[in-house]
């Protein structure tokens, strides 16, 4: 396609489907319920097509228990206000269309219906490398991993499950584990993570609170990870909670990791002026879709803060936008994109993501490089 062709392709539609995706194994984390065995798992896929009849493709997990956004609130934000301000929109102007859906739907105090706008965002990226025939990392200029390290997540209902969730991990081939965290009391959580540490030997190991802790709780299951050996402390206290987070940072022995507290680009530059942060957590769907995302981890590595990866228990979609983003910024520690572990993707055909012992390849065709299936898409919907 030419430049001149180019410049003048318009967005011309853009369509939901919330679909039921067949559930493998249940997931809680602090707040409630993610995935549970027996019923579907509800995400919203989300089509833009141009004017020349191009599509790209883009994904919403709505998790009331996560974030405020709901099944409802995501197809109607997308189909009465979003759509409306994107359709006539240049393919290319993804600065534009971040700026128009801010307009749409107001910033806030930090950020406004992120998951609505990230499946958006995140179809328009995966349009626009179809156009040009490139994947997105190739777009954006640069891609400094081809492999991407997934975590094995354990997130039981009590302690003694954590030893079999290990061993069904090692067995997949992971080498690297993640505890959630928050969902007891706190000695039955110091107790789990300690039977995950027994179970996983000496492997790549952090905890995520999911905002479930108060400071002085916070605080002493610090002082209880640091003694195993624990890579990071996951958003342990609310993710408003500005002082406390500045407080704990201060005297946890284990850097502490912030996920939900940073929405917006200018949430990590508010934490950065206050000195407040070890670790910035990268995730799509939280952060607007990757534009808003790679403003926030190019903002952490010009700051020398550490980045690590995370997702919203996505399909293969979701799946493939984030391993294009953590592979643009070279994020070679173990990532919790834990999809695969709790969903299956039916309305995958041909190309998409390929996961073997624990490791993701960063797919290599054009835009997320998955190939949806339209027709299963439909069938699914409900």
């Amino acid at each position: 396609m030419s430049a001149h062709e180019l410049q003048g392709l318009t967005i011309a539609r853009i369509e939901t489907f919330p679909v039921a995706l067949p559930t493998l194994r249940s997931f809680a984390v602090s707040g409630g319920s993610v995935a549970t065995v027996g019923r579907p798992s509800i995400r919203v896929l989300v089509k833009v097509t141009a004017s020349d009849g191009t599509a790209g493709w883009g994904e919403a997990t709505p998790i009331p228990s996560w974030t405020y956004e709901t099944l409802e609130s995501i197809t109607s934000t997308i189909n009465q206000y979003l759509t409306p301000v994107a359709l006539g929109l240049p393919v290319w102007d993804l600065d534009g269309l971040t700026r128009a859906f801010d307009r749409a739907i107001n910033r806030g105090f930090t950020i406004g219906a992120p998951l609505a706008k990230s499946a958006v965002d995140v179809a328009m990226n995966d349009l626009l490398g179809r156009v040009l025939g490139v994947p997105v990392t190739t777009l954006w200029g640069g891609r400094r991993l081809s492999e991407i390290q997934l975590a094995w997540i354990v997130a039981t209902e009590g302690p003694g499950g954590a030893e079999a969730s290990v061993a069904e991990g090692l067995s997949l081939g992971y080498e690297a584990f993640k505890v959630k965290v928050g969902l007891h009391g706190e000695r039955e959580d110091a107790e789990m993570v300690a039977q995950v540490r027994r179970a996983c030997g000496d492997r790549f190991l952090w905890v995520d609170a999911n905002q479930g802790y108060t400071l002085d709780v916070a605080v002493r299951q610090a002082r209880r990870m640091a003694a195993l050996d624990v890579a990071a402390f996951e958003q342990p206290l609310p993710a408003n909670d500005i002082v406390g987070l500045k407080r704990l940072r201060d005297v946890s022995p284990v850097p502490v990791g912030l996920d939900e507290s940073l929405r917006h680009p200018s949430d990590l530059a508010t934490f950065l002026k206050l000195d407040a942060v070890d670790v910035a957590i990268a995730k799509v769907q939280r952060s607007g879709g990757l534009t808003l995302s790679r403003r926030l981890c190019a903002m952490a590595e010009d700051a020398g803060v550490r980045l690590m990866g995370s997702g919203l228990t996505e399909s293969d979609l979701g799946l493939a936008a984030s391993l294009h983003l953590f592979a643009a910024f070279g994020i070679d520690t173990p990532v919790d994109l834990n999809g695969r572990q709790f969903i299956e993707s039916p309305y995958t055909t041909g190309s998409t993501v390929t996961v073997r012992n624990g490791r993701a390849l960063v797919p290599n065709g054009p835009g997320l490089g998955v190939e949806v299936d339209e027709a299963m898409v439909r069938k699914l919907v409900i």
